[in-house]
């Protein structure tokens, strides 16, 4: 997709570098800037209107994030998925999204539980309209973060937002079904059922098979699973339509 179409014109103001942070990641997860696209800093610096230093630096913390790479003779360009990497990657993802889940258990109170059902039940909202892709993407991304932020464990979040972003990269890029956005907020439900009942381990392990599932999922998609170095053509989601996480 040209960068045109890709990323907005920013409204200007302070703190630039993290608007085009947080608008070139929305494009990124919501695969508008796909697997192997360029993410050249003149280009995307006149399209948004700022200057080329805010660029290169949201630039570099998607590097970071995991959602971009550097490539020689290229320059800076939206990660691809690597099978192998995709499978390590949830399963790392399985174990630390159940902590989260265990640790924010123990910490619940009435005004998070209150803000987890706000998000969770304008989510089904969403999901049943079913029109709004990137609202989804969001909100599924959010929940995962809120949870973590009662968790409390700085380590703990630091990891699982890196290793969030890379998932939805490879969700985006490896499996879009129309059941997937209904799968999530299904499985989210179960997750915030089993917290409110005050039971950590249940908590636990509804976050593991919430990831659990999304592994199998995936695995199902997979194209050679003895080729544990294969890597997705950035043109394989043009195929299918949702997401989940």
């Amino acid at each position: 997709m040209p960068i045109e179409s890709a990323v907005s014109r920013l409204a200007g103001g302070s703190l630039l570098a993290d608007q085009a942070y947080r608008e070139l990641k929305s494009a990124v997860l919501a695969n508008r800037l796909r697997p192997g696209d360029a993410l050249s800093v003149p280009a995307l610096a006149a399209r948004m209107g700022i200057s080329r230093s805010p660029v290169r630096e949201a630039v570099q913390r998607l590097i970071h994030d995991g959602l971009a790479t550097h490539e020689p003779h290229r320059g800076a360009v939206v990660a691809r998925v690597d099978v192998a990497d995709v499978r390590q990657l949830y399963l790392l993802r399985e174990v630390l999204e159940g902590l989260a889940a265990r640790l924010a258990t123990e910490r619940l109170d009435a005004a998070k539980v209150a803000e987890l059902r706000a998000l969770l039940e304008e989510h089904e909202q969403v999901v049943t309209c079913g029109d709004d892709e990137e609202r989804h993407t969001q909100m599924d991304m959010d929940y995962h973060r809120l949870i973590r932020e009662v968790a409390g464990n700085d380590h703990l979040t630091a990891a699982l937002d890196t290793i969030q972003g890379k998932a939805h990269l490879a969700l985006h890029s490896l499996w879009r079904s129309p059941e997937a956005q209904r799968l999530a907020v299904a499985e989210h439900r179960r997750i915030f059922e089993a917290m409110t009942s005050g039971d950590p381990q249940a908590a636990e392990e509804a976050a593991r098979e919430h990831i659990r599932r999304l592994r199998i999922r995936l695995a199902q998609m997979l194209p050679g699973e003895g080729s544990s170095g294969a890597r997705m053509p950035s043109h394989h989601a043009e195929r299918r339509t949702g997401d989940a996480g």
